[in-house]
């Protein structure tokens, strides 16, 4: 897939909602042990900081969150129960929290290496579909915690893609969280194969245009 360049610090340093609309659309690029991966994104949500009851930056600043509180840019990867790493892209000015966490992708580069890696795959669009999957794919661990996605030497990049027009995006609940769950801060691509399925209580959530 065709990009024209990285994404500039200041173009991210944006409120996390404003971001997540951003970055869909975003091509995220990892060089890995067996070659470069990219994946267009195409799920996202939103985490806010000190205001935000499902941030981890809620109760303040620890050594596990100090890259979400900026500068923007950078790559937060946390790991979670106890046998996955998530992967956020940082915004907001620096020391003010927020990022945006990257759910699910398309594979643009680097198909045949994901294929390997994902054998069970039914169809590209579960290639790199759920925040877990999309980090191990790129290959994201807690080695890639504070990477600068703007510098051109950086093992991992954030690259513009094609802009996604506005009646395309979607938005509707965060998945996974105990706190301000009916946020409708979870934006995704219409009619992307790669987009997460949400259920509550067995039943699926109506869901609204983002504009």
């Amino acid at each position: 897939m065709s990009v024209d360049r990285l994404f500039r610090r200041e173009e991210l340093a944006l409120d996390p909602v404003d971001l997540a609309r951003l970055l869909l659309g975003a091509v995220l690029e990892a060089d890995t042990p067996d070659g470069l991966v990219g994946v267009r994104l195409v799920e996202v949500e939103a985490y806010r900081g000190l205001d935000d009851p499902a941030s981890h930056c809620y109760r303040g600043k620890t050594p596990r969150n100090a890259v979400m509180w900026g500068p923007a840019g950078h790559l937060y990867v946390y790991f979670v129960y106890g046998m996955h790493f998530c992967a956020n892209v940082v915004g907001t000015e620096d020391g003010q929290p927020g990022a945006v966490l990257l759910r699910a992708g398309e594979v643009v580069e680097g198909a045949d290496i994901v294929r390997k890696r994902r054998p069970n795959a039914r169809g590209n669009g579960e290639l790199a579909k759920g925040p877990a999957i999309l980090t191990s794919v790129l290959g994201l661990a807690r080695e890639q915690n504070g990477a600068d996605l703007t510098d051109p030497e950086s093992p991992v990049r954030l690259l513009v893609g094609e802009r996604v027009p506005a009646d395309n995006v979607r938005s509707g609940p965060r998945v996974g969280v105990a706190m301000a769950m009916d946020t409708p801060w979870r934006f995704w691509i219409d009619g992307s194969p790669a987009v997460s399925t949400y259920r509550r209580g067995g039943k699926r959530r109506q869901v609204r245009p983002a504009g």
